[in-house]
């Protein structure tokens, strides 16, 4: 075998390995992201009414029970291989309540980007409604992920499995 052929398989075999690890950690990452949709979920699904009042949703006792789609856009620190390194989560979210068997297509419904610091006793940090909203949103979201904040849910699938664990069929 000459040595360019040599080199050039050499070359291949580091590209493809290259590809591999890229792969991976693009996997590894939508697994985290996963992890994360799943405590912020579980974060506002849990939440009591206190908390929700806190957060700026205006739900009640007779609105039932509170279903929530998460879809993270980011996190801090940016890039992090694991749940256990996040300290702060960014996604939007969109909750409703059950009501009196309501459907979700007739449901209160509150949605947004949100802040979450996770911890023993997670912070939610949601932006105030009204003129200044975009301002509200730059308080609680890093510039690098503002233009994600304000697109709103890339997955749709995220909201129809929401939508399911809600009750409609």
């Amino acid at each position: 075998m000459t040595k360019v052929r040599a080199g050039l398989i050499l070359a291949l075999l580091v590209a493809a390995g290259c590809v591999l690890v890229a792969l991976t950690r693009e996997g590894d990452q939508e697994r985290v992201r996963r992890q994360l949709a799943d405590r912020v979920t579980a974060v506002l699904e849990n939440a009591s009414l206190a908390e929700h009042h806190a957060h700026g949703h205006g739900f009640t006792e007779k609105d039932g029970r509170i279903v929530c789609a998460v879809e993270v856009f980011g996190t801090d620190p940016a890039d992090v291989a694991s749940v256990a390194e996040v300290e702060w989560v960014y996604a939007h979210h969109m909750c409703a309540v059950t009501g009196a068997g309501g459907t979700w297509a007739r449901s209160v419904r509150a949605a947004g980007p949100l802040a979450v610091r996770l911890g023993h006793h997670p912070q939610v940090r949601l932006p105030r409604s009204g003129a200044n909203y975009r301002e509200e949103i730059a308080r609680i979201i890093p510039r690098r992920y503002h233009e994600r904040a304000f697109e709103g849910f890339a997955d749709t699938g995220v909201i129809e499995a929401a939508r399911r664990r809600f009750g409609d069929r």
